[in-house]
């Protein structure tokens, strides 16, 4: 299956080239089975393309375009996914793990988020102030210059296109770095990108080791701004490191989402919402509700309920249509998700369903772990502080509304959080309430690329999408006019 693979050679400024870098193997999590080996990049391939993107960014033909002709590139680069959709598709199912029918899906959100952010961008304006003096005043916005785009293993395509879409269209050149164990499908996005005709230098793909092309872009002089998804200790470590050159990051982090069902909830709508919730995607989800509380007046029936949808879950080969649970992404991390769900354990949890790596078949070769649900914890307990990012769920009685609002509070995360209730005062209420990014009332994970999203707390700061997402990627500047045509009173210029 490696002809329908890209070749391995990274996007530099522009150009094909082999990186110098060290080796990265990109694996299928099915079965085991390799990609793909490439070179990634080095400290020298990303100093050649941030000198390539500077040259570029400063050319007229780029940065005097006009806002609907910088869109006219993003609505070909939009056209350019859909018509490779099903190429992409397969290669981020390879590189990921995720089924074809989720990575489908993300190569449509990722095409529809060019193509949002090509008509905000045509009627973003800028503005005239209100006048304080015989001047006209206006602000406006530029370009930062250089963007750095920092994704996550999970949903590259996606979150690739909320970056790099906004910050093209604010006149800035993208040095995307994609996370190391999956570097095809963002090789493939700059594909599109160059036959789509952007000028050459806006754009490359660096995948290579954090510690040398990630402390690059951040820390290079040149670099104007970082926009990373990832962990909370490496957002930190980048957070530091951006403070000392007084440089703006958008930072969206991990998650420990509470989900909660009151009594009066259909349960129905509640079992579906919460499984789509927190093991879609394999549970490999920054947003995934892993933290479910269950108002006591009917958590015995309800999770009984849940336990029993949880184990009919189809748990399979990403490449069957049937398959709702897929394989994580690399042995490594099935191995620390197993180790979260065995300190649980150890710490006093009861495994309801799940807790095993299945054995046997398809299985034995991939990173297959079963979705697992866990009672008999306290909200204080390590299993429901700490991200697990894999298909754990924790599950919790509550009595009142106060008591789940304090409770779900109670955490460093405040990324999202999902309830389910058909009392809509008590919904606007509590979701008021949570401190977090995004709340969903009756439903889970549903997204809009018109619809801000980031986190609070340790989840994050600054907020990604909308078309405000392409003022974050912008310098906002002042603009004083005269307009009495007299000298400053002050200089006191004598006359004749």
């Amino acid at each position: 299956m490696t002809h329908d693979l890209p070749d391995g050679r990274l996007f530099i400024g522009g150009e094909w080239e082999t990186g110098t870098g060290a080796e990265i193997t990109s694996i299928f999590p099915a079965d085991g089975s390799v990609n793909r080996v490439l070179k990634g990049a080095s400290r020298a391939d990303g100093e050649r393309a941030i000198a390539r993107a500077l040259k570029a960014q400063a050319d007229p033909a780029w940065r005097g375009l006009k806002p609907h002709e910088r869109a006219r590139y993003l609505h070909r680069i939009a056209d350019g996914i859909d018509a490779n959709a099903q190429r992409i598709a397969f290669i981020q199912t390879r590189d990921t793990g995720k089924t074809l029918r989720e990575t489908s899906a993300l190569v449509a959100s990722a095409a529809a988020t060019f193509r949002y952010m090509a008509a905000a961008l045509e009627t973003l304006d800028d503005s005239l102030t209100s006048p304080r003096g015989d001047y006209l005043t206006m602000s406006v916005h530029e370009p930062l210059g250089l963007v750095a785009a920092i994704t996550p293993w999970n949903s590259p395509i996606a979150s690739d296109a909320q970056k790099v879409a906004p910050a093209l269209a604010a006149g800035n050149a993208v040095l995307l770095k994609p996370a190391s164990w999956s570097p095809l499908v963002s090789l493939e996005l700059a594909r599109i990108v160059e036959e789509a005709g952007l000028p050459k230098g806006l754009f490359s793909v660096l995948p290579g080791a954090g510690r040398e092309i990630g402390n690059l872009l951040v820390e290079h002089p040149a670099i104007a701004k970082v926009s990373f998804t990832g962990g909370t200790s490496t957002g930190r470590t980048l957070a530091r490191q951006a403070a000392e050159k007084l440089m703006p990051v958008s930072l969206e982090l991990g998650g420990k989402s509470p989900t909660i069902v009151f009594a009066d909830a259909d349960q129905e709508l509640a079992v579906a919402g919460i499984l789509f919730g927190v093991f879609s995607s394999s549970g490999q989800s920054c947003i995934a509700g892993s933290r479910l509380f269950v108002q006591r007046a009917i958590y015995d029936q309800f999770v009984t309920r849940l336990v029993a949808a949880t184990k009919a879950l189809v748990v399979g080969d990403p490449l069957d249509p049937a398959t709702q649970v897929a394989p994580l992404v690399h042995p490594d991390h099935r191995s620390a998700v197993a180790a979260h769900v065995a300190q649980a354990v150890a710490d006093g949890a009861t495994v309801l369903c799940g807790g095993f790596a299945p054995e046997g078949g398809i299985y034995d070769a991939g990173s297959y772990y079963m979705p697992t649900i866990l009672s008999n914890v306290t909200n204080t307990d390590r299993i429901c502080r700490e991200e697990v990012f894999g298909p754990v769920l924790v599950v919790l009685p509550f009595d009142e509304e106060a008591d789940v609002i304090a409770q779900g509070n109670d955490n460093d995360y405040g990324l999202a959080c999902g309830l389910w209730t058909r009392d809509f005062p008590r919904a606007y209420r509590v979701a008021r309430a949570i401190t977090t990014g995004t709340v969903w009332i009756n439903t889970y994970k549903q997204f809009s690329i018109s619809t801000p999203f980031g986190g609070e707390k340790d989840a994050g700061m600054g907020r990604e999408k909308g078309r405000e997402g392409i003022r974050a990627y912008m310098a906002q500047k002042s603009l004083y006019v005269d307009l009495t045509g007299r000298p400053h009173p002050w200089a006191r210029l004598q006359e004749g």
